[in-house]
């Protein structure tokens, strides 16, 4: 009995199982106002229990858990990094002139392309979507307002730009996750991503211009924004030689630096920069790569944008990652996710319909699940095999994962993104929804690729004789 064969599980086995975890995940985000943390976890047990049942292991199970999480472990140790480099960038006022600098560019007749670019260099330079909009974004709509333009056009330009640089920085969780779920290097997977997201932004640009050119002329309130600036140029020795570091981290993807080195000699950057430029001694900078900058300047907007960072910050997001992988890897390792991927791959004969389900599954899983972080690590697992074995490089799945995962959570009220949204800046998803335009284009663009074949890139064939890629 001991050696028998496991058998095959089956579609409404494997499909109880993601009806459980997508009712666990709606009652405890939506009704106990939980974490996305433990209902995983209880559908981890549902779906090992299912697996037992069919004549699995719990050596096997657990041998796939682990096998999972090991895969993410280069995530998970950037991650780590990124809580470091942000404390330190803050301290060193390399974050914070950015924003100043981002700042200075708003204009009256371009206050629609401004505030998007506005959110987009700041969500660049932190690495977050979240903090953007819950602090410039705030600032930028109270502008808005007083410009007369509809609140609701004005959240879509601050979530489109605040998105674009959430998806585009090495700072951020979500540009971690998608490769590490795919098989990608990151800086591979960022400069693809260039090819479906610098025409998106264009085109959510140009719209912008076209809705915002009936308010060109208008004079333009600037005292929130002034305040921001003036306490930044308070606090800080805003200086254009802290640009310095950013620039050498693009540097450093352009010329191929592996990860993790590149993000390290960030983060010693930020170090040196916070002795030479704001005076900070050793333990300032210490505390600040491990616990975070505490920014303490009595106005609320800039203490909210500039308190995060450090490694502690990003034990949360380690901890779904964590229970991510463990119910990723039983679904794996137990066959339920080929039972699903069986079913959906029956209509993707293609390269653009399987580009197509992949997003769809990426929207489908942000709709019923709730959870950004789902929404690549179930795709990812689901569709990295099919990927390589249809040929395409692991970093057009990787793409295809933000293109939707990433972009479409804040659209959906009930997803921990759309809420935050929602409850921040104080307009329903629903109504932002027709002017994200960068969320909304973004996807087309990638299924557009997709059928056209244009930059989907290949994996590199072997020669047979030399076992070398050709």
């Amino acid at each position: 009995m001991e050696n028998r064969i496991p058998r095959r599980i089956t579609f409404l086995e494997a499909m109880f199982v993601i009806v459980f975890l997508i009712a666990a995940l709606m009652s405890t985000l939506m009704l106990f106002g939980g974490d996305p943390h433990m209902p995983i976890l209880a559908a981890t047990v549902v779906a090992s229990l299912i697996a037992i049942r069919a004549g699995f292991k719990w050596s096997d199970i657990e041998e796939g858990i682990i096998d999972t999480i090991r895969m993410s472990m280069q995530a998970i140790l950037i991650l780590m990094i990124i809580g470091a480099i942000i404390g330190t960038w803050i301290l060193a006022g390399i974050v914070p002139t950015m924003i100043f600098y981002g700042l200075k560019i708003l204009s009256p007749g371009i206050f629609l392309i401004a505030t998007c670019l506005i959110c987009a260099i700041v969500s660049l330079a932190t690495g977050s979507s979240w903090t953007t909009a819950g602090t410039v974004g705030i600032a930028l709509l109270g502008v808005g307002g007083g410009l007369g333009i509809p609140l609701p056009i004005v959240a879509g330009a601050i979530i489109s730009g605040a998105y674009f640089g959430d998806k585009m920085s090495p700072l951020s969780d979500t540009t971690n996750l998608a490769p590490a779920m795919a098989g990608a290097n990151l800086f591979d997977h960022i400069k693809h991503m260039i090819f479906t997201t610098g025409p998106s932004l264009i085109i959510a640009l140009v719209l912008y211009g076209i809705i915002g050119f009936r308010y060109a002329g208008q004079d333009l309130d600037v005292a929130g924004i002034n305040m921001i600036l003036d306490t930044l140029g308070d606090q800080f020795a805003i200086n254009p030689l802290l640009l310095l570091p950013p620039i050498l981290v693009i540097a450093m993807v352009i010329f191929k630096v592996p990860a993790i080195p590149g993000l390290i000699g960030g983060t010693l950057l930020g170090a040196i920069f916070a002795a030479l430029f704001q005076g900070a001694g050793m333990s300032e900078i210490i505390d600040a790569a491990h616990y975070g900058f505490v920014s303490e300047t009595g106005i609320e907007a800039v203490d909210e944008l500039l308190t995060r960072g450090g490694l502690d910050s990003m034990m949360w997001t380690i901890s779904l990652i964590l229970v991510a992988m463990s119910f990723g890897g039983t679904l794996e390792k137990t066959g339920m996710l080929e039972v699903i991927a069986e079913k959906i791959l029956a209509f993707a004969k293609s390269t653009g319909s399987l580009v197509t389900a992949t997003i769809l599954t990426c929207i489908f899983t942000n709709l019923t699940t709730g959870d950004q972080y789902l929404s690549i690590v179930v795709p990812g697992r689901m569709y990295r095999q099919i990927f390589a074995d249809r040929g395409l490089h692991p970093k057009n799945l990787s793409r295809c994962l933000e293109d939707s995962g990433t972009l479409t959570s804040p659209l959906v009220p009930w997803n921990t993104c759309g809420a935050f949204m929602m409850s921040t800046l104080g307009i329903h998803p629903f109504a932002y929804l027709p002017y994200t335009f960068l969320n909304l284009i973004n996807p087309l663009v990638s299924i557009f690729y997709g059928f056209t074949g244009i930059t989907m890139e290949k994996l590199p064939e072997v020669d047979t004789r030399t076992g070398k890629q050709n």
